[in-house]
């Protein structure tokens, strides 16, 4: 449950015994950025780039399926998160593994389409979170604060055009999904993760593994 903090004294001892009390809220992490988006608007009018980014947005179905759990947009990237507690209660993309399907198949759709020039390509990172809390600063507005949030953010790097990064705790959790649900099923967007890559990302104290999907 989302919490507002909002304490005017900077002293206040109140605020301590909120903070303490909030509980973390695991769940996915997503950043959906759209490539190329800034070039575009040099190169083009309002008329062209505008209707790019209308039918990219549009087109990344993903965002229908989830319309209350897109937290913010920052320029032409997306943050989406989800918790654990809504994922189980939805009819579809329901785990782990159906979240990377989705998101793989809207890739692969955008990239592929028969007619040119109607969309900008899109870059994926993805985080499954646990040290994740629902809270905000500004009165009104719903998102997420914690330091999986940030490894979240940093993944982006390693990101480009018709990639998906996901951290390998991420892949764990599709890899168990997969293994108790979908191994009848073939050429998936499990079978197309790559080997493990690791990392040192800035402010993270820790080397942080993730995996691949280029589409």
């Amino acid at each position: 449950m989302l919490k507002h903090i909002h304490y005017k004294n900077p002293n206040s001892t109140e605020i301590d015994k909120e903070l303490e009390s909030i509980p973390k809220c695991p769940g996915t992490c997503f950043f959906i950025d759209i490539v190329g988006s800034t070039v575009i608007k040099y190169t083009s009018g309002l008329k062209e780039w505008g209707r790019k980014l209308n039918n990219t947005f549009n087109f990344i179905s993903f965002l229908n399926d989830f319309p209350d759990n897109v937290v913010k947009g920052i320029g032409d990237e997306i943050m989406l998160y989800i918790p654990d507690e809504q994922l189980e209660k939805k009819t579809t993309h329901k785990d782990y593994f159906s979240l990377l399907q989705e998101i793989y198949a809207t890739l692969d759709n955008i990239k592929n389409y028969p007619l040119e020039d109607m969309f900008l390509q899109c870059k994926v990172a993805i985080h499954y979170c646990t040290e994740v809390y629902n809270i905000t600063f500004l009165e009104g507005a719903n998102d997420y604060y914690g330091r999986d949030i940030d490894l979240a953010a940093r993944l982006t790097s390693k990101a480009r055009a018709n990639r998906i990064v996901m951290s390998d705790v991420f892949y764990q959790k599709v890899k168990e999904d997969y293994e108790s649900k979908y191994s009848n099923l073939q050429s998936t967007a499990y079978h197309k993760i790559s080997e493990k890559y690791i990392e040192d990302f800035k402010g993270v104290p820790l080397p942080t593994e993730f995996r691949i999907i280029n589409v």
